[in-house]
């Protein structure tokens, strides 16, 4: 939910002449939401913020909420009935659509899920009354521009599925590539191809949750520079091969 100087802040945008898509851009506020405000500034009565559910599935749950931090956002209802869920996911990636649908329904099953498509990326979208208790991350503006930490029955879960959280990531802000370089062998200069992985976020706390669990897991890596972690050995790059693989 927010709270009344959030709301007050993004109308007051408003009356600067300034468009709801600007506004929206600006706050990480769904141009709904702010629609709404302006027929009623107040928030309808809600019931007492519940306890966190567990997931019925904490493999997936790891799974996205790594996929929820580097790609994912939660706005509410216009009505101030529920929350919805969603997981940007590019259209070049369809295993990355399947594998984000099933792991929102294993977290909590019989919910319904939808793929709303835009330009080049397909927005993953599931309405449920309680996301915010389940990624308590959520909060108003960007997620780099605001503390990211797990809440202590967040980090049990990830301390026991490392690699989903890598993975959810990886399929999220990261990629493997191949890399090239030239050798002088024998006399003669040959092309050497090899493979690396890349994760990217501008938020310096959601980096240091996907290093924590590289570390976990005996992965080497390395910060390229402030924003990119690098995976160049081979043996970190044979290990996040078999758990994580190439998208697809």
């Amino acid at each position: 939910m927010y709270d009344i100087s959030t709301r007050k802040r993004a109308l007051a945008l408003l009356a600067q002449g300034r468009s709801l898509n600007s506004v929206s851009r600006e706050t990480g506020i769904s141009r709904s939401a702010i629609r709404s405000w302006q027929d009623r500034l107040e928030p309808l009565p809600r019931m007492a913020i519940p306890t966190p559910e567990p997931p019925a599935d904490n493999s997936a749950y790891a799974y996205l909420l790594g996929l929820y931090l580097g790609d994912g956002c939660i706005s509410a209802h216009p009505r101030g009935t529920g929350y919805y869920l969603r997981i940007a996911c590019a259209d070049a990636w369809p295993g990355l659509l399947q594998q984000c649908r099933e792991a929102i329904v294993k977290v909590r099953p019989g919910i319904s899920v939808y793929a709303l498509q835009k330009e080049g990326y397909t927005m993953m979208t599931s309405y449920f009354r309680h996301w915010p208790v389940l990624f308590p991350q959520h909060g108003p503006g960007k997620k780099h521009e605001r503390t990211i930490d797990l809440e202590l029955w967040q980090q049990t879960i990830v301390d026991a599925h490392p690699w989903e959280l890598i993975r959810g990531l990886i399929h999220s802000d990261g990629c493997r590539i191949t890399n090239w370089t030239t050798r002088v062998i024998a006399g003669e200069q040959k092309r050497y191809e090899y493979p690396r992985y890349f994760f990217t976020n501008l938020s310096s706390d959601i980096i240091r949750l996907f290093t924590t669990a590289l570390d976990q897991v005996g992965v080497d890596w390395k910060m390229a520079n402030a924003r990119n972690v690098s995976v160049a050995r081979k043996a970190s790059v044979a290990l996040l091969d078999t758990h994580v693989g190439p998208k697809y």
